[in-house]
C-alpha cells in the first residue's frame, strides 16, 4: 500500500508529547500516508497544556477534553483507548499513528496490529520497549526535533565517518542487513536492505546518526561499495560488503 491510498488516524497523548514537534511530527505522518484522523487527548482545564492551543488551531487536530476525576490516574489514556478502538471498529482506516511515550499503550498497538493494521510509533527516547517493538515502526520526537531535511542534508558531510565505523551495531546490522538481501555476486538494492533492517529494528532511523537518507548514511561509513544503477527513467543504488569483493 502506498502513502497515497494509505488512511491514517493520529491519536496524540498531550501529557507525553511538545507541541514544538507538531509541524514535524506531520510532516513525518504524511510519509506514511493521509492523516484523515487529528485527535489529541487531555484535560484543557489545566494550565500544562496551554502551549498546545495555538498549534492545534494552525494543524487542524481535534482536542478531546478528559477531566481528571482522580489524582495519579490517568483518564486520558483510557479515553485515546477507546477512541482508537471505536475508529479500528469503523474499518475505515489502514493504520494508526499513536504519539505518546506512555507504555500504557503497548497493549493497544498490539491489538491494531493484530486487526491487520500499521501502527506508528512516535515518542521520547525514554519510551519503554514494550510500546516501541509492539509497533511497525517507532519514531524518536528527538530526531524530528532536529533541522529541516535540507539542513539535515547540508550537516551530513560534517559527521565523523570514523566515529560511524567505530559503532559494531551499527556496522553489523547494515551488513546483515546487505548479506541477507544480496544476489550471488553480494549486490544489494538499498530499497530491500532497508526494509530488512525496519524489520528487524523498528526504531532504526538514519537521522538519528546525522544523516538524512539511508543512502547517505552507508556512503559515509565507507566499509561498503556501493554503485547507481539505471532503472527505467530512475536510477537505483547498489550497495554490497566490501568482504565480497573478487567474487
Amino acid at each position: 500500500m502506498s502513502a497515497q491510498t494509505c488512511r491514517l488516524a493520529v491519536l496524540i497523548d498531550a501529557d507525553n508529547a511538545q507541541p514544538s514537534l507538531i509541524d514535524a511530527l506531520l510532516a513525518e505522518v504524511a510519509k506514511y500516508g493521509t492523516a484523515q484522523v487529528k485527535r489529541i487527548y487531555g484535560d484543557w482545564t489545566t494550565p500544562q497544556l496551554n502551549g498546545w492551543k495555538q498549534s492545534l488551531l494552525s494543524a487542524s487536530i481535534q482536542p478531546i477534553q478528559q477531566f481528571r476525576y482522580t489524582v495519579g490516574k490517568n483518564a486520558t489514556d483510557s479515553a485515546m483507548i477507546i477512541d482508537a478502538m471505536d475508529l479500528l471498529y469503523s474499518n475505515n482506516f489502514d493504520g494508526f499513528c499513536l504519539v505518546s511515550s506512555d507504555s500504557d499503550f503497548t497493549r493497544l498497538a498490539s491489538r491494531i496490529r493484530e486487526a491487520g493494521l500499521l501502527v506508528y510509533g512516535f515518542g521520547e527516547r525514554k519510551t519503554p520497549q514494550p510500546f516501541r517493538t509492539a509497533c511497525d515502526k517507532f519514531i524518536y520526537t528527538d530526531v524530528l526535533a532536529k533541522a529541516s531535511e535540507d539542513e539535515a542534508e547540508s550537516k551530513d558531510a560534517t559527521v565523523d565517518a570514523k566515529h560511524l565505523r567505530q559503532d559494531t551495531k551499527l556496522v553489523n546490522v547494515i551488513r546483515n542487513a546487505i548479506e541477507a538481501a544480496s544476489d550471488d555476486a553480494g549486490w544489494a538494492a538499498l530499497g530491500p536492505v532497508g526494509s530488512f533492517i525496519g524489520k528487524q529494528f523498528n526504531d532504526f532511523d538514519s537521522r538519528t546518526y546525522g544523516y538524512s537518507k539511508l543512502s547517505s548514511l552507508v556512503k559515509a561509513i565507507g566499509l561498503f561499495e556501493y554503485e547507481e544503477r539505471q532503472a527505467g527513467t530512475g536510477k537505483t543504488l547498489y550497495v554490497r560488503n566490501k568482504t565480497k569483493k573478487g567474487k
